[in-house]
């Protein structure tokens, strides 16, 4: 006869718990998903806030042009705007006298507005002013911009190209440019990432440093699964998040910066 107060039997073995039951490979696989998207956001986020970016120095250099041309004003303007411009916006030092020159030679080399957006907006404004720099023929100028997007090509890679006269060597055939958006995994594509001038446009401040907040987020990543790791039950659940752990740092970490050594 059962006894209402007897307590039931505990079963003998370990009770599987389907949280800590995780299957490494497809882990794996959904880390690396994961990294591939997070990686096409980021450049996706970089090219829109370039592309605005270029469009607004373009926009300025027309203004001051008009401006010159309309109203008689000297070049002297240039350095009074320069000084008002960055007194609104102290944080960004891309409106210095010398920049708001580059704007105005930028948009009287440019005049086609709807090459800027396709395809000189793509650009950072390093190579735009490289191109400003060296390469005074429209024809040849808009060549190597095309180019630089194609290849994915950094800064001192686009200047090297310039100095060796590609231009002269292939540039006389047909460009086969179709895609007006760099590789995401280009050298170009990094520089878009780090570019000193979006962090002005978008007024993040000196501190506000890249790296570090980088790395805040991998540590606050790493103690979330470690403290899973500990709680789990199952000595083979704990292996793999401590190895999701590594390996997800080494992931973040090596995105744009090289990878980083872990305790």
């Amino acid at each position: 006869m059962h006894d209402p107060s007897s307590k039931p039997t505990p079963r003998r073995g370990k009770v599987s718990d389907p949280a800590t039951e995780i299957d490494a490979n497809s882990y794996s696989a959904f880390v690396v998903e994961l990294k591939r998207r997070i990686s096409e956001a980021r450049h996706r986020a970089s090219l829109a806030v370039n592309h605005e970016l270029i469009l607004l120095y373009w926009g300025i250099g027309r203004d001051i042009l008009a401006r010159q041309q309309r109203e008689g004003w000297g070049a002297k303007v240039i350095d009074r705007l320069a000084d008002d411009l960055r007194r609104i916006f102290p944080e960004m030092t891309g409106l210095s006298a010398r920049n708001l020159k580059y704007m105005r030679a930028f948009a009287a080399a440019w005049t086609d507005a709807e090459f800027v957006q396709r395809v000189v907006a793509q650009l950072p404004w390093g190579h735009n002013v490289s191109l400003l720099d060296t390469v005074k023929a429209t024809e040849k100028r808009a060549w190597y911009a095309e180019q630089a997007i194609e290849h994915g090509w950094s800064r001192a890679v686009l200047v090297h190209q310039i100095e060796g006269d590609l231009f002269a060597r292939q540039g006389s055939a047909l460009t086969n440019f179709s895609r007006t958006l760099p590789a995401g995994q280009s050298e170009l594509a990094q520089q878009l990432l780090k570019d000193p001038y979006t962090f002005d446009f978008l007024a993040l401040g000196p501190d506000m440093l890249e790296r570090d907040l980088e790395r805040g987020l991998i540590d606050h990543l790493r103690s979330l699964i470690l403290e899973l790791a500990k709680a789990s039950r199952s000595s083979v659940a704990s292996t793999i998040l401590k190895s999701a752990a590594r390996t997800i740092t080494w992931i973040c970490s090596s995105t744009i910066y090289d990878c980083v050594a872990l305790s």
